[in-house]
């Protein structure tokens, strides 16, 4: 009886010391959750004169000028406008069956978006001569380019990449914050490898990872434009991202608002 007992208590021991974790072993219990999105508030650092006429639809920097794409059926164009008063230098007006929409730089050329023509217009970037058009089959909302794909967002939760040599989608790209999908991206900027994107009808821009779709940071621009700065008329919603790469400037503007604003984020603080 001893025996046993004593064999018993043994074989709980061994038992007991293989099935015991190793001290500082990490146990995994699953795929680690990514990160949230960060939350960045804003610093005004300057803000330049805009044409409170203008409703902007897309906004690109390059070499000292905006340029600009507007909209509404009948005033809609594409603009270079000089940033320290606000003047258009050149324009070209869409015809009035045309609304205007997203622009993008890519290989000294700018392609502008329509809204629901399904047409996209390509220009030699020093002339403003047309070069070429393009279909699509989707609406028309925001352009940027990352340098080697143009990339468009519809109103929808998906980004699409574009061949800029024939505008034909090379992937899809849905966008998600903590898992759920993110809609109604409008105007875009590639900025730093980080695509920039106003979310219509809100003060935010999704700040997101070109490759997994995911949302890493929110920039909330509540209060930007002051009621006291558009006395006796009203501004639309926030749209218009661009970004200067040589003096790393951020500029962002809304659709009849009287200025641009340059803005540094302000993460926060842990």
């Amino acid at each position: 009886m001893r025996t046993r007992t004593f064999s018993l208590l043994v074989l709980v021991l061994v038992l007991g010391l293989f099935f015991r974790p190793l001290r500082g072993a990490q146990i995994i219990t699953g795929t680690p959750s990514p990160p949230g999105p960060v939350n960045y508030s804003y610093r005004i650092v300057n803000r330049l004169p805009h044409d409170p006429q203008a409703f902007t639809q897309g906004l690109v920097y390059y070499d000292g000028y905006f340029y600009e794409s507007t909209g509404l059926y009948g005033r809609s164009s594409l603009r270079q406008v000089n940033p320290s008063d606000g003047r258009v230098l050149r324009q070209v007006e869409l015809a009035e069956t045309y609304f205007g929409e997203g622009i993008a730089l890519c290989h000294d050329r700018i392609y502008q978006l329509t809204w629901r023509e399904h047409q996209a217009f390509v220009y030699d970037r020093a002339s403003f001569n047309k070069l070429t058009t393009f279909t699509y089959q989707t609406e028309g909302w925001g352009l940027t380019s990352d340098g080697k794909h143009l990339i468009m967002s519809d109103g929808s939760a998906v980004l699409t990449f574009l061949d800029p040599e024939t505008f034909t989608p090379v992937f899809k790209l849905p966008v998600q914050s903590n898992g759920k999908p993110v809609v109604h991206l409008n105007e875009l900027e590639f900025i730093n490898g980080k695509i920039f994107a106003n979310v219509w009808l809100t003060d935010r821009i999704a700040v997101i990872d070109p490759v997994t779709g995911d949302v890493t940071g929110w920039l909330d621009l509540t209060g930007l434009l002051d009621p006291k700065d558009h006395p006796g008329y009203t501004v639309d919603v926030l749209n218009g991202i661009a970004y200067d790469a040589q003096e790393d400037r951020l500029f962002v503007t809304g659709k009849l608002w009287p200025y641009i604003f340059v803005i540094e984020l302000v993460a926060p603080k842990d």
